[in-house]
């Protein structure tokens, strides 16, 4: 392994002779880079950036100040074997975050392509994270946590080990995320509910009004129908791909999607109208999600 010579290295940094650092990086000064790390080309490391052992990272990412990656698991039944961190192309880490490789030995953490993720959190050991997502600045991803493509997380959140996050979901600011969030959705709470559609996420990722129209009478059923669970997935099951998508998503959970918070059963109508839920809401009662 060797340091390609295009490749720019501060002379106060640190990068052991068996790393390996392709062409056109540039390493900030004071960064250290261990040994058994692999660097793709293109990448650009501030200064006082920690890069442990066995990490492995694609093209073009960029890593912010004082950000650790493949630190030791937080879990006390690490016992100090061999685990990765591996991380694809094009991710913005900044300043302050860590990130930790697997606990059990040969395990991996994953992060995907194109994950833009601010300061001052952490993404623990095991966690999958899919491609394009947003990890908002002080937030916390538990150990075994799944973020999917295109989630977007605000700050200060924290998730539970083992949660799972849908694919063009959101989570408010300052929530806590106890129970799997299904695809599509707007969450918020203390105890994550769910409060809507994720509507602008959805244009945003290219989706037309008819679909945004289908997830919101997916949220109808779902939380405000009353009908039976199996009922109300059988029905996403034979509409639309964005309802299939929420209903393979619910029955693969293990750990149970998140409730609803809502005002009244008013609200039926308002999201059927295309209306957006509003956050002075109650908790819902029996629904299929439950």
């Amino acid at each position: 392994m060797a340091v390609d010579p295009s490749t720019y290295v501060a002379p106060t940094a640190v990068v052991h002779p068996e790393a390996s650092i392709g062409p056109g990086c540039h390493i900030g000064e004071f960064c250290v880079i261990e040994r058994d790390v692999e660097i793709g080309t293109g990448c650009r490391l501030e200064p006082y950036v920690f890069v442990k052992r066995w990490t492995t990272m694609g093209d073009r990412n960029e890593i912010s100040a004082g950000t650790i990656l493949g630190t030791d698991p937080l879990d006390k039944s690490f016992t100090g074997e061999r685990s990765y961190l591996r991380m694809g192309d094009g991710n913005r880490i900044r300043e302050h975050f860590t990130v930790s490789r697997g606990t059990r030995p040969e395990s991996v953490t994953l992060i995907g392509n194109g994950n833009y993720v601010m300061t001052s959190g952490h993404i623990a050991h095991n966690c999958v994270i899919g491609n394009n997502a947003v990890i908002a600045s002080c937030s916390l991803v538990s150990g075994y946590v799944e973020v999917e493509d295109g989630a977007f997380i605000s700050g200060g959140v924290a998730i539970h080990q083992f949660s799972k996050i849908g694919r063009l979901s959101m989570v408010g600011g300052h929530s806590g995320v106890n129970l799997d969030v299904p695809p599509f959705l707007m969450t918020v709470g203390f105890r994550v509910k769910a409060i809507g559609p994720n509507t602008v996420g959805m244009r945003r990722a290219g989706y037309k009004s008819a679909d945004v129209l289908a997830v919101k009478e997916a949220f109808r059923l779902l939380y405000m129908s009353g009908l039976p669970r199996d009922e109300v997935l059988a029905r996403l099951e034979a509409g639309p791909d964005v309802g299939r998508e929420m209903a393979a998503f619910i029955r693969s959970s293990k750990r149970g999607i998140c409730p609803a918070r809502r005002k009244s059963l008013r609200r039926t109508d308002e999201l059927a109208t295309g209306e957006a839920a509003d956050g002075e809401t109650e908790d819902a009662g029996d629904s299929a999600a439950e």
